[in-house]
């Protein structure tokens, strides 16, 4: 335990760096998964035939190795960070569009029907109450992508990326398992925290819900 602070205070300014790196290769992806997949989501629950075969098909995506993808990224965009955001912005799409498909497809057929009955349009309908009863699920699918996504960053490593894969892989090149200690652990930690805060705002989107139907 003693050599491995030791290794913690030595390598404070490294592990810094390659936290601010792996939450920003996160961030990247992860935000760009939820501006296509939730749009996506939204309009497969219009076309139901075509959603079992494009969920099938990124089903497909997400058995493929993160190894093999980070390669061929590698021969297309080249080294560093942008192969690796592309790669986990493939793997953030299946849990973001499998959540607001099933959220909205999931909302209660008396909901909508009171809608219609008030006026609305298929737009507002959607907006006022589709997407708000559908919000659990979508945070839910979201909260997946995040761990998945933190893990699966530490690879970009591999192709320059940088993360706190770089201490694993430095760690591992060099038999300082205290090195691969300083970058599995943040790691770790970082996806315990997003988990639970996204747990967090679940909890409370469902709790608001709730109220928004009992009244």
């Amino acid at each position: 335990m003693g050599e491995f602070l030791r290794e913690v205070v030595r390598s404070s300014d490294l592990i810094l760096t390659a936290l601010g790196q792996h939450v920003a290769i996160s961030a990247a992806a992860l935000l760009l998964g939820i501006v296509v997949a939730v749009p996506a989501g939204v309009a497969l629950t219009y076309r139901p035939k075509l959603a079992s075969a494009v969920l099938a098909l990124f089903g497909v995506v997400n058995t493929i190795p993160s190894i093999v993808l980070l390669g061929v990224a590698m021969i297309v965009l080249g080294l560093g960070f942008a192969p690796a955001v592309a790669v986990l912005f493939l793997y953030s799409l299946l849990p973001i569009l499998r959540g607001t498909y099933t959220g909205i497809r999931e909302v209660s057929p008396k909901c909508i029907k009171a809608a219609r009955g008030m006026g609305m349009s298929r737009m507002q309908m959607l907006r006022l109450v589709q997407l708000p009863l559908a919000l659990p699920a979508i945070i839910t699918g979201i909260r997946l992508s995040t761990i998945y996504i933190i893990s699966w960053a530490t690879l970009s490593a591999f192709i320059g990326g940088g993360g706190l894969g770089d201490l694993i892989w430095m760690g591992l090149q060099s038999y300082n398992f205290n090195l691969v200690l300083c970058g599995a652990i943040p790691a770790t930690i970082l996806s315990l925290l997003v988990s639970a805060l996204l747990n967090r705002v679940i909890r409370l989107s469902r709790r608001h819900r709730s109220e928004e139907v009992a009244a």
